[in-house]
């Protein structure tokens, strides 16, 4: 990396606000040593924070200061939204916002940003030039996210028994947990191409579950485990056409109809990776799960989109109680592993249960794509994320003027 120009970059790691608290970390201490070590114009500072899965005491020992105040920070690096009272006016920020689909819970958010002329770069809007999303912690919650629907069955049909994710210290002592593991032969789905379907397959490979084909998932029972994977083209098609395009159908999903209903009767598990947004058709409807027919006793909402790709998604759990039923024929929230419900797994903070690994691997990313841009004063990809510059909307966020106007 050579900078452009002899201006220090200040960046600081701000304390997450969000109640709860996140503890997970943009860039972790040895990341934070790699960059000053190398770069003179850089300076990273990082505020003071007590559920970091990094303590104070760890960010010390790499040669950096504490402290409260960020205000001569260039930069600050969070990961979910700041609390409004938390915001520093006329400073330029980088975090997970959530606004990008008009969520209307962070409104208010946004508003604030713009009264107080912030520049707001968004991690989730980071991309490469065919549409892949440049940096997230999207694996680390297929990880933690297939293993908590592993467990969910076992769970559920006392066949097995896997302890939580958090109990280990990180992804290499979960690894040894699976020593031994015997699974029946249960039938899973999974979904997407993404990030998290490349973790939720790990963890499949790691547990010895078998892939085979579509068709072969669709036509007959097994003596083990197996998976099937289904990516955009095997769960939707062209209403009219009958095909399949990627790009098409990100720009026009509601032409497309969804192709999962086959499943439904094959499948004990369902572990949803995939992209969704409200003009996608739904995997199946709710009256489908009053079918004898319906299977499925779990679902891994991974992606966790309430009342999304999965209709009985009926919102988040908690790390801490990621379980919850939906009975069959009501569709009503019930307690998990009753006989007339389906187990949910919906949690949108996944990650945080793995946030040490979670931490360094997102910041690898941010290195590797994104800071050396900023170094450097700019560049399409940073634009293109930038949702506002000084409290304004860019071009590319114009789409939400009726969001955002106050």
């Amino acid at each position: 990396m050579q900078s452009k120009s002899n201006t220090m970059l200040v960046i600081g790691l701000i304390r997450e606000g969000k109640i709860p608290p996140d503890n997970r970390v943009a860039l972790i201490p040895a990341q934070c040593k790699w960059l000053i070590s190398r770069f003179a114009d850089i300076k990273i500072k990082i505020q003071s924070s007590p559920n970091r899965c990094f303590s104070d005491e760890e960010y010390i020992r790499a040669g950096f200061e504490i402290t409260e105040d960020l205000s001569d920070c260039d930069l600050l690096l969070g990961i979910k939204e700041v609390p409004i009272a938390q915001l520093i006016p006329n400073k330029k920020y980088i975090f997970f916002s959530h606004t990008k689909k008009k969520q209307t819970y962070n409104q208010a958010l946004m508003h604030a940003m713009m009264d107080r002329n912030i520049t707001l770069i968004d991690y989730e809007c980071f991309e490469h030039k065919d549409g892949q999303r440049i940096i997230g912690f999207g694996f680390f919650a297929g990880i933690v996210g297939a293993h908590n629907g592993i467990m969910t069955y076992g769970n559920r049909t006392g066949a097995y028994h896997i302890g939580r994710v958090a109990a280990v210290k990180d992804y290499r002592e979960l690894i040894h947990t699976y020593f031994g593991l015997k699974l029946p032969p249960v039938k899973i789905v999974v979904t997407g191409s993404g990030r998290v379907a490349h973790g939720i397959v790990e963890i499949m490979n790691l547990m010895d579950v078998q892939e085979i084909e579509k068709e072969e998932f669709l036509e007959r029972e097994f003596e083990y485990p197996v998976y099937t994977h289904l990516k955009g083209p095997d769960l939707y098609e062209h209403k009219l056409t009958g095909k399949y395009s990627r790009t098409d159908f990100h720009e026009n999903p509601d032409q497309y109809k969804c192709l999962f209903t086959p499943f439904l009767a094959h499948t004990d598990v369902l572990m949803n990776g995939i992209y969704w947004e409200p003009r996608i058709p739904a995997f199946f409807a709710m009256k489908d799960m009053r079918s004898e027919d319906f299977r499925i006793q779990v679902i891994a909402d991974i992606t966790d989109d309430k009342n999304g790709s999965i209709p009985c998604n009926l919102g988040d759990a908690t790390i801490e109680d990621p379980i919850y039923g939906v009975d069959k024929l009501t569709g009503q929230k019930t307690a998990p592993y009753l006989a007339g419900s389906v187990d949910m797994m919906a949690v949108g903070n996944l990650p945080n249960e793995l946030p040490r690994d979670a931490s360094r691997f997102f910041g690898e990313q941010l290195i590797k794509y994104i800071l050396n841009d900023i170094r450097e004063g700019g560049s399409e990809t940073i634009d293109k994320a930038t949702i506002l510059l000084n409290g304004k909307l860019t071009e590319n966020f114009s789409y939400l003027s009726d969001y955002a106007k106050h």
